[in-house]
């Protein structure tokens, strides 16, 4: 059953076109890759889905309905983390969270940040203005609010950008393990192609706002004839995959 259906998918700004025309499901519990160089729509595409900006055209459905009608009930079982998306800097640590705590109902707040922010390495932050906090730490500090209210569909933009490779790789586990154990259904882009085929079900590329292709990645892989994802990325980057048959 797809969680997210997007259809024709339009979004334009003055006389660009970011997103043009995409098509896409994505599957309950999997985790999908979302990928494309820098411009290519997917933080846009991330925004609409998150009622953010408006499409210009085209329609989304998210747990089998439309935005627009049903908008509470759906950001209640949504959530995002995004390294370039700041949270207030005004607030200490724990102000952040207990607030986006309250915002989503979320139960026994105390004991859900103590196990959040244990595992994330930032107990010892909770004090600190986030405003004092290094960029690695900000993208902590944000993974650990996208799972304050254990999100069934989780829309995670770069998540381990800017980590160290231990709390990166413990970041990868624990996504698989709610993945496996709450099903949870993640939309996921990074750069690290890496990353993609350890963790994703499915990648699905764009570039310059329109689908190119889409499948595991091992079959992604085979089909272009490469050794890893990182090789098709660089070559439907470069517009060297037009003429791959399926």
């Amino acid at each position: 059953m797809p969680i997210v259906e997007v259809k024709n998918l339009v979004k334009k700004f003055g006389d660009t076109t970011a997103v043009d025309n995409l098509t896409f499901e994505i599957e309950e519990g999997k985790i999908t890759g979302l990928l494309g160089p820098n411009g290519a729509g997917k933080t846009t595409t991330i925004q609409m889905l998150l009622d953010l900006i408006i499409p210009t055209s085209g329609s989304i459905r998210i747990f089998g309905k439309e935005m627009k009608n049903s908008r509470e009930e759906i950001l209640s079982k949504i959530n995002f983390s995004s390294p370039y998306v700041s949270l207030p800097t005004n607030l200490k640590v724990w102000e952040n969270l207990t607030t986006f705590a309250r915002l989503y109902g979320v139960k026994n707040i105390e004991k859900k940040i103590d196990e959040l922010t244990t595992f994330f390495d930032i107990k010892d932050f909770l004090p600190k203005m986030t405003s004092a906090l290094s960029t690695g730490q900000l993208t902590r500090l944000n993974l650990t609010k996208a799972l304050l209210n254990d999100p069934a569909l989780l829309f995670l933009d770069e998540p381990t950008a800017s980590l160290d490779p231990d709390i990166a790789d413990r970041t990868r586990q624990l996504l698989k393990r709610i993945q496996k154990e709450r099903n949870v259904t993640i939309l996921y882009t990074t750069h690290n192609m890496a990353e993609v085929e350890e963790i994703c079900d499915r990648a699905i590329f764009i570039h310059h706002g329109k689908m190119k292709d889409d499948g595991a990645p091992a079959d992604l892989i085979k089909k272009y004839g490469r050794e890893d994802l990182n090789d098709v990325f660089l070559m439907i980057a470069r517009g060297e995959a037009e003429n791959v048959k399926s």
